[in-house]
């Protein structure tokens, strides 16, 4: 604590303007000395390690630092581009957390507004009657007395070891931490509006390959229908190609209900009705192609651009000042509290010069007994700058196993990519053969089965892995915490 500097003066006037000269030069030394001193613990950021790069990095990845702002513009896709920006300015969550931002900085102000003076004013009148009974009142006082009052009052706790400064310290950070928030909701929504978008994009390209093999399989069921009715056929074969048309018919609903259900969840995002977006989406469109490189960057930029790691660094500053507000109130409380105003019981007779009234003093109050609630609160403050602290390394590590994981996907849906190309390729012309052979007759109908079988799984997960990839890089963008550094307006 900074010990207050003392200032020895003599000037040859009044009494009372000697008193109005050393309260004026006193002033700034007193505020020089609350402004220096604070009790409680000094905040600094804590220092976490990282590694010095990814475990999982891919092929296509850049180990450099790069930035990730509108990282959705690199799928080339217009209709996502446009479905993101409107979600931003309408999206209910972002509003939200926006209207936390508002409320924190409005704390913020009233905190603060302790640290200032306060003044009020009142006036007030009464009426008011004397017993008549009583012998110590003379007989010539009036019984009836009315009583007109008005003036100021004017309080100032001075913050003099800085409970109140560590208030507004801890409201600061309170106000980052929500902005923090806002952003986490940001780069949030921002990845949910592309995931539901590519997975709509997922069923459409599914429900293609349906059609498409039931189209072909309506075909082999009329060329097996009439080879029965040459006698070239047996009805098992009808029987088995109408069996499997069937099965493939049966999972166009089973893709439609998810697929509308994820065009209801983009216009919930974007603060629209659920049924809005039906007739725009439902245009079927591929799905968004990752780029051919992808920002990785280093693992000690998490800490810069993970909104929930600074969030929880922020959360941590807040509980270290509260530690001060708790300690503070070991210390005396010095106030000083004065009142000017006017009395008169004959509002007739008022006059400035006699009717007028003050009083100004200074007050100490200092606790002496309180059975250990303040050392209590204390260490619940203690306890919760602990907590805040595990907290934050907790997002760290949090944060660094989101991207390894990410990563890790990413990198072996782009591996299983290669090998269902192969497989696909592979039995398109195993189907060709098969009908080639089931035409001369040099093979039975279940032989074209199992081959139109093995394509159509092959190709839906390939569709599947399509939409996988593309989802594993929204994930590692939101992992990386990309997005958030420039909001689009």
């Amino acid at each position: 604590m900074k010990t207050p500097i003392r200032f020895d003066y003599t000037y040859p006037v009044s009494a009372s303007r000697y008193r109005i000269a050393r309260t004026v030069l006193l002033l700034p030394c007193l505020l020089l000395f609350i402004h220096g001193c604070a009790v409680g613990p000094d905040y600094c950021p804590p220092k976490v390690s990282v590694p010095e790069s990814w475990s999982e990095l891919p092929q296509e990845g850049k180990a450099s630092p790069e930035s990730l702002v509108q990282w959705w513009k690199t799928f080339n896709d217009p209709v996502l581009d446009s479905l993101i920006m409107r979600a931003v300015p309408s999206n209910l969550d972002l509003r939200i957390a926006e209207a936390r931002v508002r409320e924190a900085r409005f704390q913020r102000g009233a905190i603060a507004s302790d640290l200032w003076p306060s003044l009020d004013t009142s006036a007030s009148y009464s009426r008011s009657r004397r017993s008549a009974g009583i012998s110590t009142i003379p007989p010539s006082a009036k019984i009836k007395r009315n009583l007109y009052e008005t003036g100021f009052d004017a309080s100032w706790e001075i913050d003099l070891f800085g409970g109140k400064r560590r208030a507004v310290e801890a409201a600061n950070a309170e106000i980052d931490a929500a902005v923090e928030n806002q952003s986490d909701v940001f780069i949030t929504l921002l990845a949910e509006v592309a995931r539901n978008y590519i997975e709509v994009r997922g069923y459409q390209r599914r429900l293609q390959i349906i059609y498409k093999n039931i189209s072909t399989q309506q075909e082999a069921v009329e060329i097996v229908q009439a080879r029965y009715n040459a006698g070239l056929s047996s009805e098992l074969d009808v029987v088995q190609a109408t069996a499997l048309l069937a099965t493939t018919q049966s999972q166009i609903p089973l893709l439609e209900n998810p697929m509308k259900q994820a065009i209801h969840r983009i216009g919930i995002l974007l603060g629209q009705k659920p049924g809005d977006l039906l007739t725009e989406l439902t245009k079927e469109s591929q799905i968004p192609h990752t780029p051919v490189t992808v920002p990785v960057g280093l693992p000690s930029d998490l800490l810069r651009r993970r909104p929930d790691v600074r969030r929880a660094e922020r959360e941590l500053a807040a509980a270290t000042a509260r530690i001060g507000m708790a300690t503070a109130d070991w210390f005396p409380k010095f106030s000083l509290t004065g009142s000017f105003g006017f009395q008169t019981e004959d509002i007739n007779a008022f006059s400035i010069t006699h009717s007028r009234l003050w009083s100004f003093g200074p007050t100490v109050r200092w606790p002496i007994f309180d059975a250990g609630r303040i050392r209590a609160n204390i260490q619940v403050q203690n306890t919760r700058q602990e907590q805040a602290m595990l907290n934050y390394e907790k997002a760290v590590l949090t944060s660094l196993e989101d991207v390894e994981n990410a990563l890790v996907a990413y990198t072996a849906e782009h591996i299983r990519r290669k090998n269902l190309t192969e497989a696909v390729n592979a039995n398109r012309r195993a189907v060709e053969l098969a009908n080639e052979l089931f035409t001369k007759g040099l093979v039975n109908f279940l032989n074209v089965l199992d081959a139109e079988r093995s394509l159509c799984t092959s190709e839906e997960e390939l569709v599947q892995n399509e939409r996988s990839v593309s989802l594993n890089l929204v994930i590692l963008y939101k992992a990386l915490g990309g997005g958030w550094e420039n909001e689009p307006s």
